[in-house]
């Protein structure tokens, strides 16, 4: 036999990785990751290209204000770089427990612990606290992090309408029938693509008669929403009436990290059992101490926040009266509808060509046929650049027959 006749043709193993990278540009939900040449704020280098920056989650510009500059190189002088280890090892430096305190105060909780980021936060909460026997109903819009959190547990999970409260309330009655050990509804404060706020203060209402835990993820509430941006429990008065908050420090902080805030016995649990506290190092000492500069400017004033509003409103008004669609927001969020992906990247494209950076987002992210340009407003906004923005929005909407 000759050795052409011994050998096997090779097996392409990553054939179904091409093939789906394939389908992804073909349908035109590609994803084109630009790369950020320079400090956020209202105008970035993009490729080298100077633009509006629409993108970010910087709502309050804080993330290349000067205060946390100082804090984060300060604390490296004293504390290097890294942490070297997990918090329940070697990593919990006084730095940590100073933001933890200080984040308790602010959010007028119990106890806080500080994690790497939002998504770690939920990741750690969802599991530790819900298992076999319990019952997680979850709004069907809730955050990926949610969403994973709740798919690392054993408890059985719903699902109920997106902000529908009625919904909720039967499934609770449901769960009441089936005898459930726990039940805990999780739902997002903010949410992430449409910029709608949760009905808190009606989910708590429907939660209490069933002993039913609540537990918000404030990720696009923190810093937003609430009284100097103290979230969306503040926003509702619901102190002492939900359970656990999860925010990120990530988005209107403008550093990096996560956190969870409610009750000190929570909070301990936490400390004990939660797996991205235990096996995953802490965040860095410039980034901590950065967090903790973020907490003092918040403290001092609501200059901030009332900015971010400001702009929101302004921005929100002229591109309705343009004849966009605005989708559900009440929020910074700002959705510009469009419908399918392949018409929202070719939108995304144009406006970058304007001199304007806001990205397309579509499936699996949004449904189908829900693909949209996602604004982003910011406190760093100055009104010539709102003004830019919607000139450069009104020329390609009319261009492509948006508008």
């Amino acid at each position: 036999m000759s050795l052409r006749e011994t050998t096997k043709k090779p097996v392409d193993k990553l054939a179904f990785v091409r093939q789906s990278l394939d389908d992804l540009r073909k349908t035109g939900l590609y994803n084109q990751i630009r790369a950020i040449q320079s400090a956020q704020g209202s105008w970035l280098l993009v490729d080298g290209k100077r633009v509006l920056n629409f993108c970010s989650n910087n709502y309050l510009g804080l993330a290349n204000h000067p205060d946390l500059r100082r804090a984060a190189m300060t604390a490296i002088e004293e504390y290097g770089v890294g942490p070297a280890a997990v918090r329940s090892i070697a990593g919990t430096m006084d730095l940590h427990l100073e933001l933890e305190v200080r984040l308790a105060s602010f959010k007028g909780v119990e106890a806080t612990i500080a994690l790497q980021s939002g998504f770690n936060a939920n990741q750690a909460v969802i599991p530790l606290l819900m298992g076999e026997g319990d019952l997680i109903i979850s709004d069907e819009l809730n955050h990926a992090s949610i969403i994973d959190g709740v798919r690392l547990c054993k408890a059985d999970r719903a699902i109920y309408r997106h902000c529908d409260v009625a919904d909720l309330r039967t499934r609770l009655v449901e769960a009441n029938e089936k005898g459930y050990s726990k039940v805990l509804v999780i739902t997002d404060g903010v949410f992430s693509m449409d910029g709608d706020i949760t009905p808190l203060d009606k989910i708590v209402e429907a939660c209490e008669p069933y002993g039913a835990l609540v537990m918000v993820d404030d990720a696009h509430g923190e810093g937003v929403l609430g009284k100097g941006g103290r979230g969306i429990v503040d926003h509702f008065d619901l102190h002492g009436r939900v359970d656990i908050e999860v925010g990120t420090l990530s988005k209107a902080f403008g550093v990096v990290g996560g956190y969870v805030a409610g009750n000190a016995l929570v909070i301990e649990y936490l400390r004990q059992r939660a797996r991205p506290f235990l096996f995953s190092s802490a965040s860095t000492p410039p980034d901590t101490a950065a967090c903790i500069a973020a907490v003092d400017l918040l403290e001092r004033s609501t200059e901030f926040v009332d900015h971010l509003w400001e702009n929101t409103r302004y921005f929100k008004e002229q591109m309705v009266k343009l004849g966009f669609d605005t989708g559900r927001s009440q929020t910074p969020i700002v959705p510009i509808m469009l419908g399918e992906a392949p018409l929202a990247q070719e939108f995304s494209r144009r406006l970058f060509e304007e001199g304007v950076f806001a990205m397309s987002i579509g499936y699996p992210t949004v449904p189908q046929g829900k693909a949209r340009i996602r604004v982003m407003m910011s406190a760093s906004h100055s009104p010539d650049d709102l003004d830019q923005g919607i000139a450069a929005f009104q020329k390609v909407g009319q261009e492509l027959g948006v508008i």
